[in-house]
C-alpha cells in the first residue's frame, strides 16, 4: 500500500464498553484470522436507464451508488489509529482502477467522496481524464489512508470472484469488484464480488451493503437529477 496522504475525515476510535461486535472483532482478528468474499447481482435497470437519459457514465455512477452504501455502514469504514486501535471513519474516499487500452496494464486513482452526487460525478470524471493515461500502479499521488478500493471487470458477467492475500494484514476496509451488467429477463443485473475481513462485518453486514446498493441504484432518478 502506497504512504497515506493528507487524511480527509475524522476518526473515532471504538467504545469497547458498548460496541456490540467487540468480542467478534477480537475473535476473527486475533484467535480466527477469517476474510470471505460474498458475490451478488445487482439489479441495476433503472440506474441504467437513468444514465442513458442524462448522458452519464455508468461507472462513476456506479462507484457513487457503491461508495453511497459504504458510508451509510460503520462496518466498511473501520480501521486501526496510530496506536492500533480499532474505529471508524465518518467518511471513506473510493480508489479505484482505470484501464490503459494500448498496454492492457491498470492503475489507481482516487477521488474524494461526497454525498451530492453531482459533486461526486464531476471529481471523478475530472480524476479520471487528468490521470487517466498516467502509467504505473499509482496513477494520482496523495490518497488519504480512509479510502476503499473498487475496481470493475467490464469484459465479463461473473459469477463469482475469489480475493486472496498471502501476507499478514491490518486491511479492514472491503474491496469491492464489479463485471459487466447483463439484461436478463427484462432486468439488467451487474455482478458484484464483496470482499471482506470477517473482523469488521458478518454476513448480515454484507447482505445490508448489497441491498443498500440495489435500493440506491432504484432510486436514480431522487438523485441523479
Amino acid at each position: 500500500m502506497d504512504e497515506p496522504g493528507e487524511i480527509r475525515g475524522c476518526f473515532e476510535v471504538a467504545d469497547t464498553a458498548s460496541w456490540e461486535r467487540r468480542e467478534h472483532f477480537e475473535y476473527f482478528y486475533r484467535t480466527i484470522k477469517c476474510k470471505y468474499t460474498l458475490n451478488a447481482e445487482v439489479d441495476v435497470t433503472a440506474l441504467l436507464a437513468r444514465c442513458r437519459a442524462r448522458e452519464r457514465r455508468f461507472f462513476p455512477s456506479f462507484l457513487y451508488v457503491v461508495m453511497r452504501a459504504v458510508n451509510g455502514n460503520r462496518e466498511f469504514r473501520m480501521d486501526f489509529d496510530a496506536e492500533g486501535k480499532p474505529g471508524f471513519w465518518d467518511c471513506v474516499h473510493p480508489s479505484y482502477t482505470v484501464f490503459h487500452e494500448d498496454d492492457k496494464t491498470f492503475s489507481d486513482v482516487w477521488s474524494a467522496y461526497d454525498e451530492d452526487f453531482e459533486v461526486f460525478y464531476a471529481s471523478v470524471v475530472r480524476d479520471m481524464e487528468v490521470y487517466g493515461e498516467v502509467k504505473g500502479v499509482k496513477a494520482k499521488p496523495g490518497r488519504p489512508g480512509n479510502f476503499c478500493p473498487v475496481s470493475a471487470l467490464p469484459w465479463l458477467h461473473f459469477t463469482g470472484f475469489s480475493q486472496d492475500t498471502y501476507s499478514e494484514s491490518a486491511m479492514l476496509f472491503p474491496l469491492i469488484r464489479f463485471g459487466a451488467y447483463e439484461e436478463k429477463e427484462g432486468r439488467v443485473k451487474l455482478p458484484v464480488a464483496v470482499f471482506v475481513n470477517h473482523a469488521a462485518a458478518d454476513g448480515y453486514h454484507v447482505c445490508k451493503l448489497f441491498r443498500e446498493m440495489e435500493e440506491f441504484a432504484a432510486a436514480a432518478e431522487e438523485w441523479m437529477l
